[in-house]
Formats: C-alpha cells, structure tokens, sequence
C-alpha cells in the first residue's frame, strides 16, 4: 500500500451483504412463471462464474422481466465498519460504484458515512461502470493520480477491468456472485485478491498474512 493516498470502494456486496436483497429479486422476477427460484438461482450463478451480470443473463435466458431492487434489503457485513474505521485513520476514503440516486444518504443510514470523504454514484454522474469515466471523474475530485489510489470491489468487469486500465491498483473482494467468477485475462487480474474486509485491513501488513493472494 506504498505512496497510496485513496483508497475506492464499490458498495453492493463489497461494503454491503446484498443476499437477501437478490433472493427477494429473484423472488419477485418469477412470481407468476414456470421458472422456480432453484433454477433461476442456478442460471445466475452459472453464468456469474464465467465474468458476466447472472441476473441479467438469467433473464434474458428465460425471458422474464426484470423486478425492482429494493435497497432497504441490503445488510451491512458485520466487519465494513471497523474496516473502514481503520483504514480512514491512514487514507481518504472514496467511493466509486453504481448506485440509484441517494448513496450518502443510504449510507449515512448506515452508519458508514462518517469515515467516507467522496461519493461518486453512477445516478448522480450519469454515468456507470465500466466506463472510465466514472473512475476519471472520481479521481479528479478526489484531486488524487491513479497510480495513488486503490480500488476495492467484487465485480471482475466492472471495478477490476476498468482500474486496471486507468492505472490503479486493484483489490478483488470474492463476496456476492461476483466472487464466482475467474480472472480470465491480464486485464481481468487484481493486483490483490480477499475473501472479505478484514483480510482487506490485512494487507496492512502484507509479509505476514497467508490469507491474501497476491497478482
């Protein structure tokens, strides 16, 4: 984490657990059908493995419509507040993620905005990953270079792509359908992969951890 300034987080299934909020999608997306929910279920996480959106994919594979995501059914993982409690002591902390309108105030909700210096939200800039302008739009608020600054987030395609190629390092956490999937390409490896949000804070101290893999 040398010369590091910034470090950027993506929200659903890096900051929080966004389980129940897809098992109530899912739910909801095949009331009414022929498609249970184990199938449906399966699609998405087949699909997930091979680096693309398995809801989306599922849909389109079934012919359904997609259901609203209710944001309310969204948990925070028991560890992401003394993370980045932690971490905010030694770095600005930002974030970078697609998100509906109103993510400080969500995230004030939960507890979590108060170690936060910048939000920029997909709704808000009207534009998404994995456009790289997006992540250009967040480091020139954060008046931060690339080279200076980390991202943190569960989808290969849309958070470790795109900061790959803009020049940020990169950490993949393997939490939520993201996580299923397999760095295919140079462009697609992290420069760091965890399980979760403590062994984040592990790489802290880097030469003492086994749990960490490291590109």
């Amino acid at each position: 984490m040398k010369n590091i300034k910034w470090i950027f987080f993506d929200i659903g299934s890096t900051l929080v657990d966004e389980s129940v909020a897809f098992r109530k999608r899912v739910e909801k997306t095949i009331a009414n059908t022929n498609v249970s929910y184990d199938d449906f279920y399966s699609k998405m996480v087949e699909i997930s493995k091979y680096n693309q959106n398995g809801y989306h994919k599922a849909l389109e594979y079934y012919g359904l419509t997609m259901a609203p995501w209710n944001s309310d059914d969204e948990f925070v993982y028991p560890e992401a507040e003394e993370c980045l409690r932690k971490l905010s002591e030694k770095y600005k902390i930002g974030i970078i993620a697609n998100q509906i309108f109103g993510s400080e105030e969500r995230l004030e909700k939960i507890g979590l905005l108060k170690y936060i210096n910048l939000v920029v939200a997909s709704a808000e800039e009207g534009v998404a990953k994995p456009d790289l302008r997006i992540f250009e739009i967040a480091l020139s608020k954060a008046d931060c270079k690339a080279e200076e600054a980390v991202m943190v987030g569960d989808r290969l395609d849309n958070d470790i792509v795109p900061a790959n190629k803009i020049g940020m390092k990169t950490v993949w956490i393997k939490q939520g359908l993201g996580g299923l999937s397999t760095p295919m390409t140079q462009e697609e490896q992290p420069n760091y992969t965890v399980s979760n949000l403590s062994e984040l804070c592990a790489l802290e101290d880097i030469y003492d951890t086994k749990t960490i893999s490291k590109r």
